[in-house]
């Protein structure tokens, strides 16, 4: 018998474990996960960049907690001494009619409170990154790069330290709720808490019907393919290079990533993957696939971006045509400079109406509390989302 149980290790149920026994430390807390490690699926092939708070809506949650939450997590590596650097990010234009889109980005950026944003013309860029081409840019100096599943690591530590547990290899079969407490059934044994939190990132819509929740926002899984570029070029960026974001798109395109073990990840593209843990084209899960084909808001979605998604296959089947993209930001790279690289699949919550759900959403249940949806920056933001959480939460915990 637990006070409190948090489904899902990775960053986000973590951070949130941590954060509920910092507050409680006589709580006894398990943490279920269904691998055999810490930060097996999305936290663990994170692109590994701490963003700033430059793209999202001024007043949104997630603009407030991305802000909020880098500043929490790099004075949070600091202290635990977690390897991190902040190597800045450009958001180029490549061509004037980019610019109006990239001035309200700078303007949105401002109004979140991002600190040290400057604007820069094509010299500067030049000055910075030399191998980059743009007409106009944003350098924002806060983004930086980590390895998250090492963060999600130190997170586990602390939960041990506090006295918690983290109990491996448990699939979720079953909620019941009896005598004001809520019995969970799993593949490793059955067991019972007073309150339950539920951060299970690909699954997290199907433990939410499990536990008699919303059929929606669903789950649509996008896998993401990246790139390497060849280890004699990694000469050729520095730093963070971004495309500006089109509003008439749902993905941000291409970029290059600069990763704290010296390589570079050039991608993503965001493809529709046939598995929810399908990493490889090959992956097939007939159940996950026939999932996605027979939600409403997957096919209204499809309807409205369907040139975009043929779009996106022939990038992850062409690699010039990936190249070609890429070549906008640094013409100098060659076909020979791109070597096939890892690969992340993205847990996109879409509602009935087919509209991409950007924001984090929680689902309160009897005893229970879901989180339907926690996007990208979901790390950067792990300890504040945790912070809200258990605010929401507290006046529920055990004494």
């Amino acid at each position: 018998m637990f006070d409190v149980i948090v489904i899902g290790a990775g960053i986000v149920g973590l951070a949130t474990a941590r954060e509920i026994l910092l507050r409680r430390p006589r709580l006894r807390l398990a943490v279920i996960e269904k691998e055999a490690r810490v930060a097996t699926h999305q936290t663990g092939h994170n692109s590994g960049v701490i963003h700033s708070g430059l793209y999202y809506r001024p007043g949104s949650l997630k603009a407030r907690a991305c802000v909020a939450g880098a500043a929490k997590l790099i004075r949070y590596c600091d202290e635990r001494g977690v390897p991190y650097q902040l190597i800045g990010k450009l958001v180029v234009a490549t061509s004037p009619d980019e610019v109006p889109r990239l001035l309200e980005l700078y303007e949105r950026g401002q109004k979140n409170g991002v600190q040290g944003l400057e604007l820069l013309t094509a010299e500067q860029i030049r000055e910075r990154e030399p191998n980059v081409t743009g007409v106009r840019a944003i350098w924002s100096p806060r983004t930086g790069i980590v390895d998250f599943a090492r963060v999600a690591e130190a997170f586990a530590e602390d939960v041990r330290l506090v006295g918690g547990e983290i109990l491996f290899e448990r699939t979720v079969l079953a909620f019941q709720r009896r005598n004001g407490r809520i019995g969970i059934e799993t593949t490793g044994g059955f067991y019972e808490a007073r309150f339950v939190v539920v951060c299970a990132g690909l699954h997290s819509d199907r433990l939410a019907r499990l536990s008699g929740g919303r059929p929606d926002p669903a789950i649509v899984p996008f896998r993401g393919d990246y790139y390497v570029l060849r280890a004699e070029r990694r000469h050729l960026v520095r730093t963070n290079v971004y495309p500006v974001p089109d509003p008439r798109f749902p993905f941000l395109g291409v970029h290059f990533t600069p990763r704290m073990d010296g390589s570079v990840w050039l991608g993503p593209n965001a493809v529709l993957a046939f598995a929810r843990e399908g990493y490889r084209k090959t992956d097939v899960d007939l159940r996950d696939l026939m999932e996605t084909l027979r939600y409403p808001g997957f096919r209204r979605l499809a309807l409205r971006y369907w040139r975009v998604g043929l779009q996106e296959l022939w990038r992850d089947l062409s690699k010039r045509a990936f190249l070609r993209d890429l070549r906008r930001f640094v013409p100098e790279l060659d076909e020979e400079d791109l070597v096939p690289g890892p690969a992340g699949v993205r847990a996109q919550a879409l509602s009935l109406d087919g509209q991409l759900i950007d924001d984090f959403v929680l689902e309160r249940q009897p005893g229970i509390v879901h989180v339907r949806n926690a996007p990208s920056p979901a790390a950067t933001s792990s300890l504040e989302i945790a912070r809200l959480i258990v605010d929401d939460i507290e006046r529920e915990l055990p004494a």
